[in-house]
C-alpha cells in the first residue's frame, strides 16, 4: 500500500472510531463485547506451496442498533426485559496483529475497543439477541486486551495444505496433519465449538445460543476472554482438542481466579469431517467440566438463611459438567444446514456465559448466488432453551441470577427465532438486517412475546 493511501486510510479509520465513540450513550449501566472469533475448521484442500506471510494486520468494526416495541407482561422484576418500547446501540472494534516468530510459531496480539449497551442493560433473556454485547457495567467506549497468545504448530506429515490470510491467521503452506498449542489470553471459542454456519455474530446469526453452544458455560470474563492453554491434534479427517482455562473469581466478573486448584475449566472436543452425498460436513462433541466457588440452587431454595440468594450459598469445589454437540452440513453449492445441542447438570450457579441448562438450535443458511449476489447471505434459525429443575425452582421462588429474575416465574421454554440478511456492499463493507421473535423471555410465559429488530454494519479489511 502506498504511503499516501495508507495515511488517508488511517485518517478515515480514526474518524470512524471517533464517530462511534461520540454517538454512543454515556452514563447508563451496561455492557458490550465481541462475539468469539472464527474457530479452527476442517483442513483446507490440497494446494501448491505458497510464500509464507510473516506479519499480518486486520481491522474490524461492527456496530448494531436493536429495538423492540412494547409487549405484554403481567409483572416485571429487577432483571426483566423492559416491557416498554426501547432501543440500544453497541459497537466493537478489533485490530488483529499476527507475527511469525520462528518456524511454525506466531504471536497473536488483538486490542479491542467496545462500548454501548444492550436492551434493558442486557438482562431478561437467556439467549440474548445481540452477539456483540455482554454484561459489563460501563457503556462508555473502553480499550482492553482481547488476545495475547503464542501459537506453536508441529507438522506431522500427510501432505501439504494452504492456509489463507485472515484475522489471527497467517497465509502459508503447512502439513495436513498437525499438533498445535495455543497459550495466553484468548477466547476458547477460537479453537473449540466451531460451526461453519453459526459461529460469528458479526456476520451470521446474532443470538448468543447460535454463535456458541448455549448450555456450555464456557470459560470467559464478562468480555468473552480468558487465559489458558489449548491443544489441537488434527490427523486426516479427525481432530482431538483439549484445554484448560481460567474462570472468573466470582460469577460474571472481569477478575479471574489464578489459583487453578480452586477454579478451572477443562474441555475435550472430538471432531470428524466427512462427506454426505459428496457434500462436506463436520460434527463435534465437547465434554466440559468447570470448578469454581459456585452457589447451589437447591441450597438457595431449601435453606431459609439463604433467602433465595444463590450467591449466599457459594462454596469452594463446586462443579458443573456438560456436553455440547455441533453439526454443519453443506446441502447445495450455496445452501447449508446446522444443528447445535448442549446440556449441563444445572445444579450449581451459572458462572461465565448465560443461564441456559439445555439448548437446541438448528437452521439454514443460503448464499446469494441464486439471485446473482454470491457474497450476500440469508439465514433462518430457531433456538429452544430450558432450565434444570432446581434452577427453575430457584427462579420460581423469586431468586435472581446475574442475567435473569422476574421476581417469579411461570415456566416455559425460551424460544427464539433468528432471521437475517447480510448484504455485502463492497469487500470491506456489509450491512445486515436481523429479525428475532422471542417467546417466553427469561423462560416466563407471563411475559411476551417480544419482537426484536436489528440493523448491523461491519467494516473489515
Amino acid at each position: 500500500m502506498e504511503t499516501a493511501s495508507f495515511r488517508r486510510l488511517a485518517r478515515e479509520l480514526a474518524g470512524l472510531a471517533f464517530g462511534f465513540a461520540v454517538a454512543l450513550p454515556a452514563g447508563a449501566e451496561e455492557p458490550s463485547v465481541p462475539a468469539p472469533a472464527p474457530t479452527a475448521e476442517a483442513p483446507p484442500p490440497p494446494a501448491p506451496a505458497r510464500a509464507r506471510e510473516w506479519v499480518s494486520l486486520h481491522y474490524q468494526a461492527v456496530a448494531a442498533t436493536q429495538a423492540h416495541p412494547a409487549f405484554s407482561a403481567r409483572y416485571s422484576g429487577a432483571n426483566s426485559l423492559s416491557p416498554d418500547a426501547e432501543a440500544a446501540t453497541a459497537m466493537v472494534m478489533n485490530l488483529a496483529l499476527d507475527l511469525r516468530l520462528w518456524r511454525n510459531a506466531e504471536v497473536i496480539f488483538d486490542p479491542e475497543l467496545s462500548g454501548g449497551r444492550g436492551l434493558s442493560r442486557t438482562l431478561g433473556v437467556a439467549a440474548f439477541p445481540s452477539g456483540i454485547v455482554y454484561r459489563v457495567g460501563n457503556p462508555s467506549p473502553t480499550l482492553y486486551l482481547a488476545r495475547l497468545a503464542l501459537r506453536q504448530r508441529f507438522d506431522l506429515g500427510g501432505g501439504k495444505v494452504a492456509t489463507e490470510a485472515g484475522a489471527n491467521q497467517l497465509a502459508g503452506t503447512h502439513a495436513r496433519n498437525t499438533l498445535t498449542f495455543t497459550a495466553g489470553r484468548l477466547a476458547v471459542t477460537d479453537v473449540f465449538d466451531g460451526n461453519r454456519y453459526a459461529h460469528d455474530a458479526t456476520t451470521q446469526f446474532f443470538d448468543w445460543a447460535l454463535f456458541a453452544s448455549g448450555a456450555w458455560d464456557y470459560p470467559a470474563d464478562t468480555r468473552g476472554y480468558t487465559w489458558g492453554v489449548l491443544g489441537d491434534l488434527s490427523v486426516g479427517a479427525y481432530s482431538l482438542r483439549s484445554g484448560i482455562a481460567l474462570l472468573p473469581k466470582y460469577g460474571n466478573l472481569l477478575e479471574m481466579e489464578w489459583n487453578v486448584a480452586k477454579a478451572r475449566a477443562l474441555m475435550l472436543e472430538g471432531e470428524a469431517r466427512y462427506e454426505l452425498g459428496e457434500r462436506p460436513g463436520s460434527a463435534r462433541v465437547i465434554l466440559f467440566a468447570n470448578q469454581a466457588r459456585m452457589g447451589n440452587y437447591r441450597e438457595a431454595v431449601d435453606d431459609p438463611a439463604a433467602r433465595f440468594d444463590v450467591t449466599a450459598t457459594r462454596a469452594d469445589g463446586r462443579k458443573k459438567y456438560g456436553v455440547a454437540v455441533s453439526v454443519d452440513q453443506e446441502l447445495t453449492d450455496s445452501l447449508g444446514a446446522f444443528l447445535r445441542a448442549s446440556f449441563n447438570d444445572g445444579q450449581n450457579e451459572t458462572w461465565a456465559f448465560t443461564e441456559i441448562d439445555r439448548s437446541l438450535a438448528f437452521g439454514l443458511v443460503q448464499g446469494g448466488a441464486p439471485w446473482r449476489r454470491p457474497a450476500d447471505e440469508a439465514g433462518a434459525a430457531v433456538v429452544i432453551d430450558g432450565l434444570a429443575p432446581w434452577h427453575r425452582r430457584y427462579l420460581e421462588a423469586g431468586g435472581y441470577g446475574f442475567l435473569l429474575g422476574d421476581g417469579g416465574l411461570s415456566y416455559g421454554p425460551e424460544v427464539e427465532g433468528d432471521v437475517y440478511y447480510k448484504a455485502q456492499l463492497t469487500p470491506e463493507l456489509a450491512l445486515s438486517g436481523v429479525y428475532q421473535p422471542l417467546v417466553n423471555p427469561g423462560y416466563n410465559r407471563d411475559r411476551g412475546p417480544v419482537h426484536v429488530f436489528s440493523g448491523r454494519v461491519r467494516v473489515a479489511f
